[in-house]
């Protein structure tokens, strides 16, 4: 195995940005049809980026000529699959979803992602704008100069709740985040037959919400080094992320991901919701929560406001053997075009010039409930960070153990001290091995 890989510096990813654009411009003699007969297979994550895009899956096949066969899973489904293709060296998958902020560093180390710097350099349809991409999700998914995927959304978690309830309740919105268990324990006072409170239980994805709570309150996964869960400000994000589940949250919230989240919250059942600005479409779907929900950050804790950001991106597989036809899928996917159209879908754009488009503009402005769900995704641009998980190589099994210090206490199988102190010896000795 390689030596682990260090995500570029923002400048040196900017000048990639850069020649990269210059040398494509040039490309007017791209042909959409090079590769017309030819099959390619997508392992797709079932989130809503992938089912708004799969939509128009019979416009890629009719513009290029290639037939795109999809194999599509619920994520944790889909990571499974994924590693068993990729430990066999199987060219069964040309295209992945992927999140560099989590396995990035994991899957280019192993060499499981194709470079797609050459063919952005090389091979790009003349409207492309490979520069117009955010450069910060740019440089989170490259790694020693190889990039690993294009970016897809940015995205991260939100609270969304419903502005009814706290109206019959008396009650505002939380300023801090000390403040979130009162509001919940008066919604469940006010409104017995709701869940005051959900976000993620399970524990590889709980992670993702978690962070928030640990940053926001000043803490941090590693310092000189080692696992800092014990820390001070650790215990206390372990000790309210949860007592908010266990005392507030819906039954069996130890098996929630987005997925379950989205269905309490659209169904009604639910009060705040802390989960994905990703699911805003499917929270939306059926038009029931677009009249009666606020979004908001997550409110700021003792050491501010620092919300998780991060964005899925399209990979090629190392092992494909098609990838001159599986970047045609990538590029796109992600191209100026396709992601104005799903931006009107709800899809975060990682394209700064999408979010003034004059039509995602009128389609923001035809609900409040949008005009919110943008300023808090200008909030998690400006204020985020990506640290979601150990800042290491085995970055998905760090988030083993921090999901499963969290159950103990929600299930009250640990103390706080128990549970962090268990987890900082795994982590240490993760740590140990890198």
């Amino acid at each position: 195995m390689r030596s682990p890989l260090k995500p570029l510096p923002a400048l040196a990813a900017a000048l990639l940005l850069s020649a990269a654009w210059g040398t494509a411009a040039t490309a007017q003699d791209f042909n959409w049809k090079a590769h017309e007969g030819e099959t390619i297979t997508f392992l797709a994550n079932n989130n809503p980026w992938a089912t708004a895009v799969l939509e128009h899956k019979d416009a890629f096949e009719a513009l290029t000529g290639i037939t795109l066969r999809v194999d599509t899973y619920q994520e944790q489904q889909m990571r499974q699959r994924l590693l068993t293709v990729m430990n066999a060296r199987s060219d069964e998958v040309d295209i992945f979803m992927t999140l560099p902020s989590r396995e990035g560093m994991q899957f280019a180390a192993a060499g499981w992602y194709e470079d797609l710097l050459p063919y952005a350099q090389e091979n790009t349809a003349p409207e492309y704008d490979f520069e117009g991409f955010s450069p910060a999700l740019v440089e989170a998914a490259t790694f020693d100069g190889a990039l690993t995927g294009v970016p897809l959304n940015i995205e991260g978690p939100l609270l969304y709740y419903r502005t009814d309830v706290f109206e019959e309740c008396g009650l505002n919105p939380p300023e801090n985040l000390s403040g979130l268990s009162e509001v919940a324990a008066q919604i469940e006072e006010c409104k017995p037959d709701m869940t005051a409170f959900a976000s993620r239980g399970l524990a590889p994805a709980l992670p993702y919400t978690f962070s928030n709570f640990l940053h926001n309150m000043g803490g941090s996964y590693m310092a000189d080094g080692k696992s800092n869960l014990c820390s001070e400000e650790g215990k206390a994000a372990i000790s309210l992320y949860a007592s908010l589940l266990k005392d507030y949250g819906p039954p069996g919230v130890v098996n929630y991901s987005f997925y379950q989240l989205t269905s309490l919250y659209r169904e009604g059942r639910s009060a705040m919701s802390f989960q994905s600005s990703n699911e805003f479409p499917a929270v939306m779907e059926g038009g029931a929560r677009l009249e009666d929900t606020a979004i908001v950050p997550l409110p700021p804790g003792d050491g501010g406001s620092h919300p998780t950001t991060i964005g899925w991106a399209l990979a090629v597989s190392q092992f494909s053997s098609n990838p001159e036809a599986a970047w045609y899928f990538v590029q796109w996917a992600s191209s100026p075009e396709m992601q104005a159209k799903l931006a009107l879908e709800g899809i975060a754009p990682p394209r700064n010039a999408v979010a003034s488009d004059p039509d995602y503009q009128a389609w923001l402005e035809e609900q409040p409930v949008r005009q919110e769900w943008q300023a808090a995704l200008e909030h998690l641009a400006d204020k985020g960070t990506s640290e979601v998980g150990y800042p290491i190589v085995q970055n998905p099994e760090s988030r083993e153990y921090i999901g499963q210090a969290a159950n103990a206490v929600l299930l009250g199988t640990s103390t706080v001290e128990e549970a962090c102190a268990a987890a900082d010896e795994e982590l240490n000795a993760l740590i140990a091995r890198e």
